[in-house]
């Protein structure tokens, strides 16, 4: 077995979205080759109702996947195709927007105004890039959850883990996406397809993959002796860790555990052309999705 270097480590970027959500950027918009099939992951992580409610209103998607994964709070969805629906905690939407769709997702707090969840996006190959749109909106009872003897606990969303098979299936990349807790002072291994691309995401705890450094966590302003100071938060909150090539990754939990997505696909080494939430291949195929939203042609009929 080959444990698999850290190959980059960043931490996410304050940014707003939609008609005013703040939120925070693990990656995206960038070069895509070090995340291939994954373009752009947001944690959408906020307890202040005003800085979210507004949502993502009516907006285009083409050429991906978008992949929502709610841990609190709930997210409203619909779309031009008359689709409807509403995550809670622990679901997941993964929607294939091919050849095209108008989509709305508007999010609301908890009983205590939280909302957090996570969007990733997915590439498709130019092959699949007009398949028509296609959901897949799993309830978290339907989530297989697989326990190790040290009390790992995995939630197998898609792809095949430790004997479960998560149940979101037909994705072109083949993904793995794992919400993995570690609990403190544990050590773990995770096997990893070697021709898969990977990354983990910590969003709880801290901990070290690789026996590497330490994550560097996020700047944050504290409060010390009624100070206001900027410091490095160390507990790996907010951290992506992007990893090299081998066949496992090991994580060293700390002493508050470690809680992480673990996501792996297949690479698809193709041109990408984007413009915001639509990917293609080619500047080209962006200007005719561009054209066909102004004369009213972007929605393709059924096939």
């Amino acid at each position: 077995m080959s444990i698999r270097p850290v190959k980059h480590i960043s931490t996410a970027t304050p940014t707003m979205e939609g008609a005013g959500v703040k939120l925070h950027r693990v990656f995206g918009f960038g070069d895509p080759s070090m995340t291939d099939p994954f373009l752009m992951m947001d944690d959408f992580r906020n307890d202040n109702p005003a800085e979210y409610i507004r949502g993502f209103p009516w907006h285009p998607h083409r050429g991906i996947e978008t992949i929502t994964y709610v841990l609190a709070g709930t997210v409203e969805h619909g779309d031009s195709l008359g689709n409807r629906g509403l995550l809670g905690a622990g679901d997941i939407q993964w929607m294939t927007a091919g050849s095209g769709i108008m989509h709305q997702e508007m999010p609301k707090g908890d009983f205590a105004g939280r909302m957090h969840g996570f969007q990733l996006w997915a590439n498709l190959p130019s092959s699949m890039k007009m398949t028509a749109p296609r959901y897949q909106d799993v309830k978290s009872a339907d989530i297989p959850v697989v326990v190790d003897d040290d009390g790992t606990a995995v939630r197998v969303i898609c792809g095949d883990f430790w004997g479960k098979a998560g149940p979101v299936d037909g994705i072109a990349a083949e993904p793995i996406y794992l919400d993995v807790s570690v609990p403190p002072g544990k050590k773990k291994r995770l096997p990893v397809d070697t021709y898969r691309n990977a990354f983990a995401y910590i969003f709880a705890g801290s901990g070290t993959f690789r026996d590497a450094s330490k994550p560097f966590g996020v700047r944050v302003e504290k409060e010390v002796n009624g100070e206001e100071l900027n410091i490095r938060d160390m507990s790996g909150n907010r951290t992506l860790v992007v990893f090299d090539s081998g066949d496992e990754v090991t994580v060293q939990a700390g002493d508050e555990g470690i809680r992480f997505l673990l996501v792996s696909g297949k690479p698809i080494e193709e041109p990408v052309a984007w413009h915001g939430p639509i990917v293609m291949n080619s500047r080209d195929e962006i200007m005719q999705a561009m054209r066909e939203l102004q004369n009213g042609t972007f929605i393709k009929a059924a096939h």
